[in-house]
């Protein structure tokens, strides 16, 4: 059907050598919308997405870290794809999403962005320690408590990830409460804080402007209303065939891909 709409308007419009090429930026501009697009992706739920974390650290040899690197790389491309270099404060947990948020800080820093990183809780782990020290040897500064966030253009929750349960405990709750009212834009890394992995977007829970899924998206991601972005490129053809995963297609060197509309 796209093509015979543009052959017939080269005909229409009188088939001279500029029309001709006009024609043909119409039809690639066509089948780019086709590809991106493409098939519905795989949200999975919290037991698949713990499952696919294992294999990848398990049989294919993947190190923690290595995930961290090219998941917090990831992040920080997606926002560098939305917002010219700005005041950014990372909010990070006590877990792994916490060591994406640390990444991520060091290559917005290196992207020309003002990063803060607000860190609650000191990391006990050599893992998390050095990702703290690669920050400071680059002059981020690392708080210990939650500024004014209005001193800010944006804000990265890289707090908890999937496999946290139950309620937030201090001084978490607290912080996600100020999330929940500030009017500064939120981008969530893998799902927002305090969501329900498996579950719809909870009452009074914080609503992120953009979202950043790693691996592939979760469940609660399906209630996401923002910008939505996968990311975190470490999953071969093999292994998504393997388990059936429908993933975004990653054009060139790119490690992040938008996924909503």
């Amino acid at each position: 059907r796209l093509l015979y709409a543009v052959g017939t308007m080269h005909e229409t419009l009188g088939g001279s050598l500029r029309l001709s090429l006009l024609c043909l930026a119409t039809l690639t501009f066509g089948f780019s919308l086709l590809r991106a697009r493409g098939p519905a992706l795989t949200f999975l739920n919290s037991q698949e997405a713990l499952a696919i974390d294992e294999e990848l650290m398990g049989p294919l040899k993947f190190s923690i870290d290595q995930l961290m690197e090219l998941a917090g790389l990831s992040v920080a491309c997606a926002v560098q794809k939305e917002s010219p270099p700005c005041a950014v404060a990372i909010i990070v947990g006590p877990g792994d999403k916490g060591g994406d948020g640390l990444v991520a800080a060091r290559h917005l820093t290196h992207f020309g962005f003002k990063v803060t990183i607000i860190r609650p809780k000191p990391p006990s782990k050599a893992l998390y320690q050095n990702l703290e020290s690669q920050c400071e040897g680059l002059g981020i500064p690392i708080l210990a408590a939650l500024p004014d966030l209005a001193g800010y253009d944006l804000l990265v929750d890289a707090i908890f990830g999937f496999s946290f349960k139950g309620a937030p405990r201090a001084p978490f709750d607290t912080i996600l409460d100020q999330l929940r009212t500030t009017s500064v834009p939120i981008v969530s890394v893998d799902i927002p804080s305090g969501w329900d992995v498996d579950g719809a977007a909870p009452e009074g829970g914080i609503r992120p402007q953009m979202l950043i899924s790693l691996t592939a998206p979760k469940l609660c991601a399906k209630h996401h209303t923002g910008k939505h972005y996968v990311g975190g490129r470490f999953v071969s053809p093999a292994f998504a065939a393997q388990h059936q995963l429908t993933l975004p297609q990653y054009p060139g060197a790119e490690q992040c891909v938008r996924v909503d509309g």
